[in-house]
C-alpha cells in the first residue's frame, strides 16, 4: 500500500498532532460509531480507553447502607417536623444506634461489611468508632463543608493507612505524610503543576524529565504557555522489558533537571519499574537532594509486591494515586496527593529569594497569619480554589466517604482476594489476545502489570514476520494508518502508542474494559490486518525480484 492510499475520513498524517484521546474519537467514527459510544455498543470493540468494566461491589453496598443509616440519624434530629426536614446526626449514642441498625438489617448486602469496618477502625486502627461513624454520617449526607479542607480528619488517617499498605508495603519508611483528597488523578496533576509554577518551583525555561512512555497529559502540559518547560525524556527500552537503562536514568544527574515525572507502573506498557532502577534513582537523589520527584502510581495496586518511589525517596517525592481503575470508580473522581512532612518542596520554598517570598507572602496572607510557613501541600489546597476561596476547598464529603470505604475494603482484605481476582481477570484477557494474534507471550516478567498491553509493530512484527517485512510496512504506511484500517475494517478501536511517547508505531490495548471473548476477536482482527500487509509485502518483494532478473 502506498502512503497516499488513505483509509478514509480525511488525511491521517494530518492527525498526527492530535492527542491519542482525541484521535480515539476519529477512530470511533471510522468504526461507524459516534464520538461518545460506550463499550456496551457490541458492534464495535473499543479497547482504546482504560475505563474498566469491573468494579468493587462490597464497599458500594456499604456506602448505600451507610447512607440509609445516616438518613435515619438525620431524621431523628427533627422528628417533630413532618415536612421532610432533617438535621445533623447526634454524636451521643451513635455507635450503639448503629449496632441496632446492623442487627435489624442483618443479611442485607453491605451490612456485614459496615459492621466489620467499625470493628476494624476501632480495634486495628485504634480510632474512636463513634467519632468515625459521626464523620462518615455527616460526610455521606454532605451537610457540611469539608473540615479540614485538605481532608476530613479520620478519613485522612485511614487513606494514609491504605497508601502505606499499597504503595510502601514492607519497605522501611520513617516519618509521617500528609494527604490531600482530590477529584481524581487528573485534578492532582493540574493542581501540582499549577502550585509548582505559582511558587517558583518550576519557571518558564526550566527543564524537567519525563519517564516515557507516559500518560499523554504529562507530555502535553509542559508545552503549554502556562509553563513553557524544556523536557528531557528518559526512554524505557522495549527490548529490556520496558525498563530504563542506567544511561537514561543518569540524565537525572544533570543539575538543570529540576523535577522527574513518572507513571509507575507505566502507561501504556503497564510495567512497574524494577527494584534495581528504584534503588539507582534513590542513589541519584542522595547525590542530588534538590531533585523533585513525582510518581503517579494509579496502577500500582495491580502489580505484584509493588513498592513506590515514594517509599525509597519520601522526602523528595510527591505521590499521586487514583482509586479509579482498581475499584472501577472513574466516575467517582477519587484521588489523593501525599507528601512527607519533611520534604524538599518545603525546603525549597523557604530558600526562595526575598523578593519571591514577599510575593508568596502576599498571595497567601489572606488565609494564614504565617504565610511563609504554609506547607506545599496546603498551598495545593489553597491554589485549587484560587486562594480566595480556600475556605470552601476540599473534595466533596460523600466522595471522601466512598474513598474511605474503598480503602477499608482493601485494608480488611488481608488475603488480597479482590486484588488476585482482578489480576487473574486481566491476565487471562491478555493471553486470549496474544494467542489469537499468533504470538506467544514473552517469558513471564514479574514486573508486568497487564492493565494495558502495547502492540509494538516493529518489535512484535519482527518476531512473527522478520525484519525486512516490518521495515517495508513502516516505510509504506502512515503512522496511524494501521489503526484506521483496524477501525474501519474490523470495528476495533485502539489508541496510538506514539501519543504516549513510544518510539515505534504501536497501539495501546486496554485489557480492562472488554470481556475475554472480545479480546479473542481483537486478536484475530489484528492478525488478519497484519497478514494483509504481509501479502502486499510479498507481492512487492516478488516484483522487485522479477525486475532484478
Amino acid at each position: 500500500m502506498a502512503k497516499s492510499d488513505k483509509s478514509g475520513s480525511g488525511d491521517r498524517a494530518g492527525m498526527a498532532a492530535l492527542s491519542p484521546f482525541e484521535l480515539k474519537d476519529e477512530l470511533i467514527k471510522a468504526a461507524g460509531g459516534g464520538a461518545v459510544e460506550r463499550p456496551a455498543n457490541l458492534s464495535m470493540l473499543n479497547a482504546g480507553r482504560g475505563n474498566p468494566n469491573f468494579l468493587a461491589t462490597i464497599p458500594r453496598h456499604g456506602f448505600w447502607q451507610l447512607g440509609l443509616f445516616a438518613m435515619r440519624e438525620s431524621e431523628r434530629s427533627f422528628a417533630y417536623m413532618p415536612e421532610g426536614v432533617g438535621g445533623f446526626p447526634k454524636r451521643e449514642g451513635l455507635e450503639e444506634r448503629f449496632e441496632i441498625f446492623a442487627r435489624e438489617n442483618k443479611g442485607t448486602p453491605g451490612i456485614a461489611f459496615l459492621a466489620g469496618v467499625v470493628s476494624y477502625v476501632r480495634d486495628q486502627l485504634g480510632l474512636n468508632a463513634g467519632d468515625f461513624l459521626y464523620e462518615m454520617c455527616e460526610g455521606i449526607l454532605g451537610s457540611n463543608y469539608p473540615v479540614p479542607d485538605r481532608m476530613l480528619k479520620l478519613s485522612e488517617q485511614i487513606v494514609a493507612q491504605y497508601l502505606r499498605r499499597e504503595m510502601i508495603g514492607k519497605h522501611p519508611f520513617v516519618g509521617e505524610f500528609d494527604v490531600f483528597a482530590v477529584e481524581g488523578g487528573t485534578a492532582a496533576m493540574t493542581y501540582i503543576f499549577n502550585t509548582m509554577r505559582e511558587n517558583f518551583l518550576i519557571e518558564p525555561g526550566d527543564t524537567i524529565a519525563l519517564g516515557t512512555p507516559i500518560f499523554t497529559p504529562y507530555i502535553e502540559i509542559p508545552r503549554l504557555n502556562d509553563y513553557k518547560l524544556k523536557v528531557v525524556n528518559l526512554e524505557a527500552d522495549v527490548a529490556k522489558g520496558w525498563q530504563y537503562s542506567k544511561a537514561e536514568l543518569d540524565k537525572l544527574r544533570d543539575p538543570k533537571v529540576k523535577a522527574f515525572f513518572l507513571v509507575n507502573p507505566s502507561n501504556p506498557p503497564s510495567v512497574k519499574m524494577d527494584d534495581e532502577s528504584l534503588e539507582y534513582i534513590a542513589g541519584i537523589v542522595k547525590e542530588r537532594p534538590d531533585l523533585i520527584l513525582l510518581t503517579d502510581d494509579v496502577y500500582g495496586t495491580f502489580a505484584d509486591d509493588f513498592v513506590s518511589l515514594f517509599a525509597l525517596c519520601p522526602k523528595n517525592t510527591i505521590l499521586v494515586y487514583s482509586y479509579s481503575k482498581y475499584f472501577g470508580a472513574t466516575g467517582w473522581r477519587l484521588g489523593a496527593i501525599a507528601t512527607h512532612r519533611d520534604n524538599v518542596l518545603d525546603k525549597q520554598l523557604a530558600a526562595l529569594s526575598k523578593d519571591k517570598r514577599a510575593q508568596l507572602h502576599e498571595r497567601y496572607e489572606s488565609i494564614t497569619t504565617e504565610p511563609d510557613k504554609l506547607k506545599f501541600i496546603d498551598r495545593l489546597v489553597a491554589d485549587s480554589r484560587t486562594v480566595a476561596l480556600n475556605h470552601t476547598a476540599g473534595l466533596s464529603t460523600p466522595q471522601q466517604v466512598q474513598m474511605v470505604l474503598f480503602s477499608l475494603f482493601s485494608l480488611m482484605d488481608t488475603p488480597d482476594a479482590y486484588k488476585n481476582a482482578l489480576k487473574r481477570l486481566i491476565r487471562s484477557r491478555k493471553q486470549a489476545l496474544y494467542r489469537e494474534i499468533g504470538i506467544a507471550p514473552e517469558k513471564e516478567d514479574v514486573n508486568q502489570v497487564d492493565y494495558y498491553t502495547i502492540l509494538d509493530i516493529e518489535y512484535l512484527g519482527e518476531r512473527r514476520h522478520g525484519r525486512e517485512a516490518v521495515d517495508w510496512i513502516i516505510k509504506n504506511t502512515e503512522p496511524s494508518e494501521l489503526l484506521f484500517r483496524l477501525a474501519k475494517d474490523a470495528r476495533v478501536v485502539l489508541l496510538p502508542g506514539r501519543g504516549f511517547g513510544t518510539q515505534h508505531p504501536s497501539g495501546r490495548v486496554s485489557l480492562a474494559n472488554l470481556n475475554e471473548s472480545d479480546y479473542t476477536q481483537i486478536g484475530r482482527a489484528i492478525r488478519k490486518l497484519m497478514d494483509g500487509y504481509i501479502e502486499r509485502y510479498n507481492k512487492a518483494a516478488g516484483k522487485k525480484a522479477d525486475k532484478a532478473k
